[in-house]
């Protein structure tokens, strides 16, 4: 797949690659050198590609990928976006009139887990994995937690939000973390993609509607607190040690 027509960040380092083919718009997050980190420059460009695909009456979805062996590591600790901001594109999301499909060939991170959780479908590689790891740095998965409650089997989710630990996209799928996952993620997403090419933008929009009815109710009732714990634990000291701790690769002070 050739990504062109990418978007530009303020320095000028292209993030967001976009392409079309059959309806179907591809959105690649294009940071590879930091691991496609949820950034402020990175967030604000995916909601501006997200808001022009929406605008295209002739896209019927749109496909959310990556460059590089990592689809998302979570936040960028070095370049963090507003919360707000945060929540605005993972809503934008759920309230994009067009479906909208995760397609991973790579590892997915803390706020990566939640851009999988605002698509409608997602799809991964089996050698994906995937790991909540804001429990490692002294905060916790706040913000991404409003599409994840909802959708996530409560069990598996709180296991791995509280440990930390690696899964594998197995496993993501049992959780409901992924819709399907295999070898070829294009062969699993083909028929997907066949699906939503055939479907009428209306009733898509209106089926989507539908299914994400109690995704919103969430963000309307928890948005506003969830935010603001995000930003708390956020300039926390022992937050402060644990991102401090990871950016020098060394185990933070409280590890026993």
């Amino acid at each position: 797949m050739t990504l062109t027509g990418r978007t530009t960040s303020i320095d000028g380092t292209p993030l967001i690659g976009r392409t079309r083919a059959r309806g179907i718009a591809f959105l690649s997050l294009d940071s590879p050198d930091t691991r496609n980190a949820l950034s402020a420059a990175l967030v604000g460009e995916l909601a501006d590609a997200l808001a022009e695909s929406a605008e295209d009456a002739d896209v019927r979805a749109v496909v959310l990928t990556h460059t590089g062996n990592t689809f998302c590591a979570g936040a960028d600790l070095k370049d963090p976006p507003d919360p707000d901001a945060l929540v605005g594109l993972l809503r934008q999301i759920v309230e994009l009139p067009t479906p909208v499909v995760a397609r991973v060939t790579g590892h997915v991170r803390a706020g990566g887990l939640g851009l999988l959780g605002v698509c409608d479908i997602a799809a991964a590689s089996s050698d994906a994995t995937f790991a909540f790891t804001e429990v490692r740095i002294g905060v916790a998965p706040a913000v991404i937690s409003l599409p994840l409650i909802p959708r996530a089997d409560p069990r598996t989710l709180a296991r791995y939000c509280l440990t930390g630990e690696r899964f594998d996209a197995a496993e993501a799928v049992r959780a409901g973390l992924l819709t399907a996952a295999g070898d070829d993620v294009d062969a699993v997403l083909a028929p997907v993609l066949e699906g939503l090419r055939r479907s009428s933008p209306h009733g898509l929009a209106e089926t989507k509607r539908l299914l994400t009815a109690r995704v919103l109710e969430v963000f309307d009732r928890d948005a506003a607190e969830l935010t603001a714990l995000s930003a708390r634990l956020f300039s926390s000291a022992e937050a402060r040690e644990g991102m401090t701790a990871f950016l020098e690769r060394r185990d933070p002070a409280w590890v026993l």
